[in-house]
């Protein structure tokens, strides 16, 4: 950290303060995606380096009891690291990035652009079965919410460089800087504006510039297209992006219900012996559920789909059809649970690897179908469209997954089954499940800023920013003639009942008392307690912005009261929320 905070006050010295916010966000966009780049490569390789180190000597051709006590030892480490060292909770990358923007201003903290990738080598690489993409998305975003702040850069300029941060890891693991930009506007639901189109533009090509120099010209997938897209096969296209969006659904709320089931342990030994182990078993049964599985998805890419059951007790059913498609089927149920358990045991990875996996395993689930009915597809472009398909249903990116397997494949000459698959799982997905497996989380809670700009802005809005404290109470037992008093001393014409505690009873509206407040005969007489009324509706002061403004809406009301445990706290008006809205979406909207 003192490195990294030395080499920023050099760079600061630099004169930086002749150039505007566009020329400052435009030359460090491309130290992020240099630095996001660097991550991300350095992430992969050592993922790469450790796994083989462990796996390489294992035979292939049987089970290996390896494979069931390398998970949970991987796990076990991880938790100490975080636990012990980190003392931070790192896991969920992007979900974590999608919060800073919406609710922590863009705060990233410093630690995470290099916790993250130390958790996620130890869990990947002892065969946790989750990717490593989410971690190193947050450390790129992490980088660019540290360079911002280091510069005293705006909200709005710090969200694009979490942004580039992003596309930057993305562009360098994949050399994909189309899917590297893609992926920051989708996922991270980023304006789209020149203004945020250029610095990611510039963070992409700069990390996957790296990465080509780094590490040749070789894609993640190799893989040739030798069968050329086929128009009859379209409708077997639109039945896998329909298999792979309703299997998207099954996928998302899985993950979401094993990981929170293992949460509910409270102690975390116990949790990371039951997790650890459980996730060990389904290694141990089926291997290629190791690690990120890119190692398999090669296989089934390049017609090698049966070595899916290497090291395993099925070996010899391998090349029986009906076996095969039998056990890709439990394959994928058992990777939803291996995905969750990971993750909810203790380790740190992201979805974007399993996703892709189960992708590729649902186009050649497919594939083996139809051809077993005597229709000849092939299946590498089959498997590929699934992992588009796959995709852009889990993450609700259908553009980033058309352009990802595109790239990483070499070409384009699956563009149009990309694009018909994609659009068909997203559509499929969409009804079922509204959110993404990142942004559910975030929705439940009220956080989630969409490409809505009103929804984006009120999210971003805080409750207590406009809570108007300068109305004058009253009590109960007040009589009409201090209360007419009061009246004369306030400049509104709305008053909050309370008790001696402070307890919200009510309101007295100016209009209520107008009738009758110079007969003076009345004054000792009638009480507050007989003017007041209800509020039409209460606010509590910690609720999010949308609840707030549907509550103004349902009940017509222009003032509302805020309270906290019963206790008044203010007023929150329509008027003010106007205001602050128009302000920050003049902000929100600069270019």
């Amino acid at each position: 950290m003192q490195f990294f905070d030395r080499i920023i006050r050099k760079v600061r010295t630099v004169r930086f303060s002749h150039l505007s916010e566009k020329e400052k966000l435009i030359a460090l966009s491309f130290v992020v995606g240099l630095l996001s780049g660097f991550a991300a490569i350095l992430l992969k390789n050592i993922i790469h380096i450790s796994s083989r180190f462990l796996t390489d000597d294992l035979d292939t051709l049987q089970e290996n009891y390896h494979y069931f006590l390398y998970p949970a030892i991987g796990i076990l480490l991880t938790y100490i690291f975080v636990k012990f060292v980190v003392k931070d909770d790192i896991s969920h990358g992007v979900t974590k990035v999608l919060e800073s923007i919406s609710r922590k201003k863009g705060y990233l903290r410093a630690h995470n652009m290099f916790t993250s990738i130390i958790s996620s080598t130890i869990t990947i690489g002892f065969g946790g079965s989750v990717g490593a993409e989410a971690p190193v998305v947050l450390t790129g975003s992490s980088i660019g919410s540290t360079i911002a702040r280091s510069f005293n850069l705006n909200y709005r300029t710090m969200t694009v460089l979490i942004g580039c941060g992003a596309a930057g890891a993305i562009s360098g693991i994949f050399k994909a800087p189309l899917a590297g930009m893609l992926f920051a506007i989708e996922v991270l639901m980023l304006d789209l504006t020149m203004a945020s189109l250029l610095p990611l533009m510039i963070s992409s090509a700069t990390a996957a510039s790296l990465a080509y120099f780094l590490m040749g010209s070789g894609y993640e997938m190799n893989f040739q297209i030798n069968q050329a897209f086929k128009v009859t096969n379209i409708h077997w296209y639109i039945l896998l992006g329909i298999f792979c969006g309703l299997f998207s659904v099954l996928f998302s709320r899985g993950n979401l219900l094993i990981e929170s089931s293992l949460k509910k342990i409270k102690s975390p030994l116990l949790r990371i012996a039951i997790g650890g182990l459980s996730l060990g078993g389904m290694i141990f049964l089926f291997p290629s559920l190791w690690g990120e599985g890119y190692y398999t998805i090669n296989q089934i890419v390049n017609d090698l789909g049966h070595y899916i059951l290497n090291n395993s007790m099925f070996f010899t059913y391998r090349d029986d059809k009906l076996v095969l498609m039998g056990l890709v089927v439990v394959i994928m149920f058992v990777k939803i649970a291996a995905t969750a358990t990971t993750n909810g045991a203790g380790g740190s990875g992201g979805i974007f690897a399993p996703t892709l996996f189960l992708g590729s395993l649902a186009g050649f689930l497919i594939s083996l179908v139809l051809n077993y009915m005597g229709e000849m597809v092939p299946a590498k472009n089959f498997a590929l469209a699934g992992m588009a398909g796959m995709m852009a249903a889990v993450m609700h990116a259908p553009m980033t997954a058309i352009f990802l397997i595109a790239e990483i494949t070499g070409g384009f000459g699956l563009l149009i089954p990309l694009m018909i698959t994609s659009a068909v799982a997203y559509l499929t997905a969409m009804p079922i499940e509204p959110h993404s497996i990142y942004h559910k989380r975030l929705a439940l809670k009220g956080d989630l800023i969409t490409h809505n700009k009103d929804k984006a802005i009120l999210t971003l809005l805080r409750l207590h920013n406009v809570i108007e404290k300068d109305l004058l109470t009253v009590k109960p037992e007040t009589t009409l003639g201090e209360l007419v008093g009061i009246i004369a001393k306030s400049k509104r014409n709305i008053f909050p009942v309370v008790d001696d505690q402070n307890n919200f009873k009510g309101i007295v509206l100016l209009d209520d008392v107008r009738e009758i407040m110079f007969e003076k005969e009345l004054y000792s007489i009638k009480k507050v307690s007989e003017l007041m009324r209800l509020s039409p509706e209460i606010i509590s002061h910690d609720e999010k912005m949308e609840l707030v403004m549907k509550k103004f809406n349902d009940s017509g009301a222009w003032n509302l009261p805020v309270v906290h445990n019963g206790k008044y706290v203010g007023f929150i008006s329509k008027s003010r929320i106007f205001n602050a809205y128009r302000d920050m979406l003049v902000n929100f909207s600069e270019e």
